[in-house]
């Protein structure tokens, strides 16, 4: 009795209330803090002599501090037998040796930061934003300049190829060298600067960009340069350099697309008559850029060594050669048609063709490591060559329309005033800004040494999608402009082109759910790699070390997402003033936000979550618009806040959180959380729909960067700088321009024509119809009527739409005869 008594007695003491939110608010706080344990002993004794508890409290109090600080004890008691319960519920992933290898590619970055819940905002806000080198900048200015002149989009679709002219400057001008180390004979460009030429390329010539970029990605100058032989570096590498070998890579297959473990293309080692080692090769490839034309392909297959002739064992696994196009056995010179876009893009087999040993990458000694290399040299290539395709469409997209939406009129005013037009138009122009600081961001930190995969394949997805998005926009802009094709038609082919992107380098759907957050969960998370490697090894001791580490990430994450919310991320601390301090803020509250709901996940669902495709790409979408934001920021500060920038930033600063509400309303409504969904579907939805991390940006604010993209000037042209602008007027670009610059010199003759048809000085038409008159009644003079005749000529001439006879529409032939061949190094010899 007195037992129950004095319990009864320290219960009623106080009031209940007082007492669970004085030990929440003192929890809170100290998660918050990251309080470590032994601070939390202290105070919980504190509080159980203040509130005058029993005794037994004490020593139940105490014998839970001497178990979960004690490590024996707690290995012992609490974390062995917790190991057990998971491995038998098999609660953890499964994690492959292929996905391992994909897992452990590259390193972590920034991505890192934003995914702990307590992101170093110093740290993001600090990180490289540099310019291109003066050699760099030079031969984007020279060289790359002078081939997007010597080559028209439609001349290279309706060729279907490029002239032999285009080919051999392409060579001379080490185009396919622009990675290879200068010892070699290459450029050695940064992945800036490589980025650079790809975008600039794009905006006359997509085929262009491609044909340039894929020798410069995946394939074997990047193989080599990390993992060749210094014999096969000396013998490849400069014959690459300047085209004297034309390369492609053979990797994917009909049955092996994103499952590129399921190959089923097989090397055999045997020894020949003459005592060497040789690879029998048998496999069948497609989709293979440059195939056709190649004369060295990189060759992704499985190695088999029946008599183990190499010392390895019998199956080596995924394993690259460099295999000569000319080798017997290997059959080419077919192509895929990919929507009509015409670059090399071609199936490749080969029946029991021959090569040495030797030839495989690295030589014997790297047998078995080809999907290690192939996952490490993605990781880099996928965050340089499609993002700088997309964002050489979107600042064509950018500069085209802000042009063609002012000087285009219906109803008598310029397209462009109107509301339903500006809303596509705000979404170009801030996605250009955005996706051109997230271009900047990740190239800046490939040239520093980082291999972050989760990053690139962030940049991957979003620029193909956002480009997706833009070309959408633009061909809805100019409707019937935009669908008819020939020389004068801007965006038919990018919009044709488009799912292309879309599709290679790891298809979009997946990318987006298994790669960005299935893969980005296990690599970036501070703990869950290394909780997956000690369950599966069975150690206890190192899986004791980081689970209880887990659990305090988790509490702390828990009261930071609690905390941020409540204060809407006003108390954290943002490294820089301005108008960009609040979004920092509320980065740090996303952040926070974003890591306790994915443990809250892996906790739900463990090694379930890899198939829970819906719930991971929403987590995708919070983890990619982070760092796109991120990026923002840098771009913002780095360029000194620019005032005239600042509805740019904004615009897109508001439509990344907007995205980031929206993915966290879908993971409230659907995520399962035993025994608490109600609570997470329910209170906590209904809290964050009420303090919004995000809107979409205003009305008034689109209207403005709609407004800023048809003013010529600084602004404009930096918003849309590096792209091939010709100067010429009978370009499609380039009557644009010209238009557009007429029409902006004419503008006060414009208002003068307008005020005098409101006095009724002159009868209401198109202005073209009443220059005469204007002049004849003194409403302009010569001089004035002349600049008003050539801005209405280039106007109408602007909107017009390419037209074929029937015979020319049904025998289409470029300005100079087809030279299919001539792409092949030895027929330019020849």
């Amino acid at each position: 009795m007195d037992f129950l008594t004095e319990s009864l007695g320290f219960l009623l003491q106080y009031p209940l209330w007082a007492v669970i939110v004085s030990m929440v608010i003192v929890a809170t706080l100290f998660a918050f803090w990251g309080t470590p344990l032994w601070v939390w002993a202290i105070a919980g004794f504190l509080a159980l002599w203040g509130f005058s508890a029993p005794t037994w409290l004490f020593v139940v109090f105490a014998a839970l501090v001497v178990v979960f600080n004690i490590k024996p004890i707690r290995r012992t008691l609490l974390t062995g037998p917790l190991m057990k319960l998971l491995d038998a519920m098999n609660f953890l992933p499964q994690i492959s040796d292929t996905e391992r290898t994909a897992i452990e590619a590259g390193n972590v970055w920034v991505d890192a930061e934003l995914f702990s819940g307590k992101p170093n905002l110093k740290r993001l806000a600090n990180e490289s934003y540099p310019e291109l080198s003066e050699e760099e900048q030079a031969f984007l200015d020279g060289p790359v300049e002078e081939l997007c002149s010597m080559v028209s989009d439609w001349d290279v679709f309706v060729r279907k190829g490029f002239t032999d002219e285009v080919w051999k400057y392409m060579r001379e001008n080490k185009f396919f060298g622009l990675i290879i180390p200068k010892e070699y004979g290459g450029l050695e460009f940064s992945a800036s600067a490589h980025s650079a030429i790809i975008t600039k390329l794009t905006s006359r010539c997509g085929p262009l960009a491609t044909t340039v970029m894929v020798p410069n990605s995946l394939g074997p100058a990047e193989l080599l340069m990390h993992y060749g032989t210094k014999e096969q570096k000396d013998r490849y590498l400069p014959k690459l350099a300047t085209g004297q070998e034309m390369p492609c890579f053979a990797l994917t297959e009909p049955t092996a697309g994103s499952d590129a473990g399921a190959m089923t293309a097989e090397g055999v080692v045997f020894k020949g008559e003459d005592g060497e080692l040789y690879i029998r090769l048998n496999f069948t490839k497609r989709y293979i850029t440059l195939a056709a034309i190649s004369t060295l392909i990189g060759l992704a297959f499985k190695l088999r060594d029946p008599e183990n002739h190499l010392g390895k064992g019998e199956y080596l696994g995924i394993t690259c050669a460099l295999i000569p196009s000319d080798t017997e056995g290997i059959k080419l010179g077919r192509r895929h048609d990919p929507l009509g876009v015409p670059f090399y893009n071609c199936p490749i087999d080969g029946e029991d063709a021959v090569v040495s040993v030797d030839q495989i990458i690295g030589g014997p000694e790297q047998a078995g490591n080809g999907w290690r290399m192939l996952m490490e040299s993605l990781g880099v290539g996928r965050g340089i060559s499609l993002p700088a395709q997309s964002m050489g469409g979107a600042k064509v997209a950018t500069r085209a329309l802000g042009a063609y939406t002012s000087v285009r009129k219906q109803f008598g005013i310029n397209i462009g005033k109107f509301e339903g037009i500006e809303e596509p138009m705000a979404r170009i122009g801030g996605f250009t800004y955005l996706m051109d600081a997230a271009r900047r961001y990740t190239c800046a930190g490939l040239d520093i040494g980082e291999k972050p995969s989760v990053v690139t394949a962030i940049a991957k997805y979003n620029f193909t999608e956002l480009g997706r998005q833009i070309i959408n926009d633009a061909m809805d802009i100019q409707g019937g402009a935009a669908i008819s094709r020939g020389p004068r038609n801007i965006f038919a082919h990018t919009y044709t082109a488009t799912p292309i992107a879309i599709t290679v380098e790891g298809a979009n759907i997946l990318t987006r759910s298994l790669m960005i957050f299935g893969q980005g969960a296990i690599r970036c998370h501070p703990y869950a790699y290394d909780e997956i490697d000690a369950l599966t090894r069975g150690d206890v001791k190192a899986f004791d070390d980081v689970f209880w580490k887990h659990i305090g990430h988790v509490g702390r994450n828990k009261a930071r997402a609690f905390l941020m919310s409540l204060t809407r991320g006003k108390i954290a601390s943002s490294p820089v003033g301005g108008p960009a301090a609040k979004y920092y803020k509320k980065l740090a509250w996303a952040s926070a936000s974003f890591a306790f709901l994915a443990d809250i996940a892996l906790g739900s669902y463990g090694g379930g979550l890899k198939i829970k495709e819906k719930i991971s790409g929403r987590f995708a979408d919070i983890l990619s618009w982070m760092y796109l934001a991120t990026a923002t920021l840098r771009r913002y500060d780095a360029e000194g806040q620019r005032e005239d920038d600042q509805i740019f930033f904004e615009w897109s600063m508001d439509y990344a959180f907007a995205q980031i509400q929206e993915a966290f309303d879908a993971i409230y409504r659907e995520i399962k959380v035993p025994g608490l969904s109600w609570l997470f579907r329910g209170p906590i939805a209904l809290w964050s729909r009420m303090n919004r991390i995000g809107s979409m940006p205003s009305d008034m604010l689109g209207h403005k960067v709609a407004q800023a993209m048809q003013k010529r000037g600084e602004q404009r042209n930096r918003l849309t700088s590096g792209i091939f602008t010709p100067e010429d007027k009978e370009e499609a670009l380039g009557r644009y321009e010209y238009a557009f610059r007429l029409s902006e010199e004419a503008t006060p003759m414009y208002k003068k024509i307008y005020k005098a048809t409101k006095k009724k000085e002159l009868p209401k038409t198109q202005a073209r119809f009443v220059i005469d008159q204007a002049l004849e009644k003194n409403i302009i003079n010569e001089e004035e009527a002349e600049l008003l005749r050539k801005a209405e000529d280039a106007r109408v001439d602007m909107v017009q739409v390419d037209e074929f006879t029937l015979e020319e529409y049904q025998n289409q032939t470029p300005s100079s005869p087809k030279i299919e061949e001539s792409a092949h190094p030895e027929e330019i010899t020849k």
